[in-house]
């Protein structure tokens, strides 16, 4: 059983104010219920705690690594110190961090993973270190539960990581589908010509495909030549996807808004919201465009993805992952909306904050309930 009246619960992140993944483990510092549970959240490449972000219930420990495997030690000192009852780790290479760690930890310390990605279409596109393969295989059974966002991501860890399902759990993302509502209805236009506008937010990094939007945009422009385009995000592809750009003659039709705290400001005006990816698990910027009602086009980057939205009204799925496949779609999409057309978008429904934090809270409650007195 817990060593604290109320379980102790650390949870972690790279830093506050990132992309998806960032942002529902922040949603989970905020859901955990506070008279239920001791919440801790430590940020590891972050100087300054961001408590402005967060309730005041959460006690935030900014460790100010340069780099997340650069802060081993300040990880490892800080666990010591507060002996959590359980550690929920949110990105994969964090993960891995965390497992090495282990041995090190509170024996009766349980560790939960968040995975983020589907790790089959990850390791096949060939941007990871060569030995990443061999760290998910050694150090992800020694995870007492994984967290995925769907089924299909679930079954590609099982398969790919020899892992028994009994180790995995498949939840919601927390989505605050409130705060998203609220906040465009009080936000500006900031897009400034007619359109129409499309709308993609991520990782600027090969699995994401944002080259595959660019390549797509440049077709579509050849019969709807006043499309623009604009990406919210920052990453390692971002020079690479810029020269892109100029070399297909996109410059006054792409607009690289860096990362955005709130891609809810886009929300209005927008036409389409496009998830270009070549893999995905399930990312909240779609979720939160699904909260906003947006039109969604979407390559079938995997099938918990193609489930969720195969046959909702107001998504065009693309037949297959290409350049062309979402040309394809976009067009399709752009002679079916309104102007300013929103969707219900039910599928969302089932990520709201209050369902999601539930789930989360019974999952880590069985897992107290299971271990030995």
């Amino acid at each position: 059983m817990p060593a604290y009246p109320r379980p102790r619960i650390l949870l972690l992140i790279p830093h506050l104010g990132g992309g998806g993944a960032e942002r529902v483990i922040s949603l989970l510092a905020r859901g955990l219920h506070q008279e239920k549970y001791e919440v801790h959240l430590g940020v590891i490449t972050q100087t300054e705690t961001g408590a402005e972000m967060l309730p005041p219930w959460v006690c935030v420990h900014p460790l100010g690594a340069s780099r997340v495997r650069a802060g081993a030690f300040k990880l490892l000192k800080l666990i010591r110190r507060l002996k959590p009852d359980l550690i929920l780790s949110g990105m994969f290479h964090l993960n891995f961090l965390v497992l090495l760690l282990r041995p090190f930890f509170p024996r009766r310390t349980r560790v939960l993973l968040r995975q983020n990605g589907a790790v089959s279409a990850s390791l096949a596109l060939g941007w990871q270190p060569w030995y990443t393969r061999l760290l998910y295989r050694r150090l992800y059974r020694n995870a007492d539960c994984v967290i995925c966002q769907t089924q299909a991501m679930a079954d590609d860890l099982a398969g790919e990581l020899e892992l028994q399902q009994s180790r995995l759990a498949v939840l919601p993302n927390p989505v605050d589908l409130e705060e998203i509502r609220e906040f465009i209805g009080e936000s500006l236009n900031l897009w400034p010509d007619d359109g129409p506008h499309l709308l993609a937010v991520g990782r600027l990094s090969r699995e994401k495909g944002f080259d595959l939007m660019l390549q797509a945009l440049a077709l579509l422009r050849r019969q709807v030549p006043e499309a623009t385009l604009l990406i919210a995000g920052t990453g390692p592809e971002e020079a690479r996807l810029k020269a892109e750009c100029r070399a297909l003659g996109l410059d006054t039709a792409v607009r690289f808004a860096g990362h955005l705290a709130s891609p809810w400001a886009c929300f209005p005006k927008a036409t389409l919201f496009v998830l270009p990816s070549r893999h995905e698990g399930l990312p909240n910027a779609l979720l939160e465009a699904a909260a906003a009602g947006l039109p969604i086009v979407a390559l079938p980057a995997l099938g918990g993805l193609v489930e969720l939205l195969r046959d909702q009204p107001g998504v065009w799925l693309a037949t297959e992952v290409s350049a062309e496949a979402l040309a394809a779609s976009l067009l399709a999409a752009l002679g079916s909306v309104a102007p300013d057309e929103r969707f219900a978008h039910a599928f969302v429904e089932k990520f709201r904050m209050d369902r999601a934090i539930k789930a989360f809270e019974e999952l880590i409650d069985r897992g107290f309930e299971e271990m030995p007195r």
